[in-house]
């Protein structure tokens, strides 16, 4: 691959991920993460292939979806990868305790299936999904069986 996206959705600053990849031109990484909020990184881009939007506690879901149009997609587009890949924590929805964001399940829905409209569009469908987070049980369960249906069309 000559080009791979990492999408990053958490309550949570994917820094070590960033400290890998930032610079790499052969990768582009977006993230939205709670800020203030550990590990209090994230504010400043290191390198042009990072795209952080670390957002207030309580940002809702219809916010995250606005920022993602307005600012990942373009982004994405002029990028075109060949893979995504998804660091998926869904410690950002609002039942989870861990953090203060206000994301729900159809928000958790509507990411994946922007990251999959993604893929079709530039990656021919290519996507690996890894679960980084979520302390909420029941919310987890209910956001990862929907994010596994979705990126196996079921």
């Amino acid at each position: 691959m000559r080009r791979v996206a990492v999408v990053d959705f958490d309550v949570h600053h994917g820094n070590g991920t960033e400290n890998i990849l930032a610079g790499d031109d052969r990768v582009l990484m977006v993230g939205f993460f709670q800020h203030p909020f550990y590990p209090f990184s994230g504010t400043e881009s290191p390198a042009a292939n990072m795209l952080n939007l670390p957002v207030p506690a309580y940002t809702r879901g219809m916010d995250i979806r606005e920022m993602v149009e307005l600012m990942w997609t373009p982004r994405m587009d002029a990028f075109r990868p060949e893979l995504i890949l998804v660091s998926a924590g869904f410690d950002a929805h609002r039942e989870d305790d861990m953090g203060q964001l206000a994301l729900s399940d159809q928000d958790f829905a509507w990411l994946t299936q922007w990251v999959l409209e993604m893929a079709r569009r530039h990656a021919r469908g290519r996507v690996v999904s890894m679960l980084e987070g979520g302390y909420a049980l029941d919310a987890l369960a209910r956001c990862v069986e929907t994010h596994v249906r979705l990126l196996c069309d079921l």
